[in-house]
C-alpha cells in the first residue's frame, strides 16, 4: 500500500524538512504500542535528525481508547500555539494517565495559553484535521497503530525494525 495523500504542508512534520528519507507514523495518543514505539522513534530521531524527515499523523482508535480524539485535538490545539511537538511527546510521557482534565494539566506544563487553548479544543476545523489524518490512513491501508510508511510505502514492522533498516542503510 502506498501512503495517500502524500506528505503535504498540512502534515506536522520534524528532522531534515528537506530529506529523501520520509517517515510518517500513523498514531494513536492512547495506544500501548504506540507508547513503546515513542521511546524508538525518538532514539531514531536523535541519531538521523539530518537526514529524516519524520512525520506524524493521527490515527486515534476511539472504540478502544476513549482520550484518543481528545488527545489528538490537544495536540492540534498545541499547534496553534506552536508547540506540536512538545504535546505530542508530553503526551506519549504521561501516556498512562490519559484522560480529558489532564491534558490542560499537560498544556499547562509545556507553558501554552490555557484560555487560548480551552477555546481552541473547541474549534470544528480541529476535530476535521483529526478525521482527515483518520481518513488518509484508511485510504492508505491502515489498519492498526503504529502504522509507518517509509517514502510513501508502507512499512510492515515494528518501530525497532525500522530503526535497525535505517540503521543497516546509513550513510556513514
Amino acid at each position: 500500500m502506498s501512503l495517500k495523500p502524500s506528505v503535504n504542508k498540512n502534515d506536522h512534520a520534524q528532522g531534515n524538512l528537506n530529506s529523501d528519507l520520509v517517515i510518517v507514523e500513523y498514531g494513536d495518543y492512547q495506544c500501548p504500542y504506540c507508547g513503546m514505539a515513542y521511546p524508538v522513534l525518538k532514539a531514531l530521531m536523535k541519531e538521523f535528525r539530518g537526514q529524516v524527515k519524520f512525520v506524524f499523523r493521527n490515527f486515534p482508535l476511539s472504540e478502544m481508547h476513549q482520550y484518543a480524539k481528545a488527545a489528538a485535538i490537544a495536540a492540534e490545539a498545541a499547534d496553534l500555539q506552536g508547540k506540536f511537538w512538545e504535546m505530542h511527546d508530553v503526551i506519549y510521557e504521561n501516556q498512562r494517565n490519559l484522560n480529558e482534565l489532564y491534558l490542560f494539566e499537560l498544556a499547562e506544563k509545556i507553558g501554552l495559553d490555557i484560555s487560548q487553548f480551552k477555546d481552541d479544543i473547541q474549534k470544528a476545523e480541529l476535530e476535521e484535521k483529526v478525521d482527515s489524518d483518520f481518513e488518509s490512513g484508511i485510504m492508505s491501508g491502515v489498519n492498526g497503530t503504529p502504522s509507518f510508511f517509509v517514502n510513501d510505502k508502507k512499512f510492515d514492522g515494528s518501530a525497532m525494525e525500522l530503526l535497525q533498516l535505517i540503521q543497516e542503510n546509513a550513510v556513514e
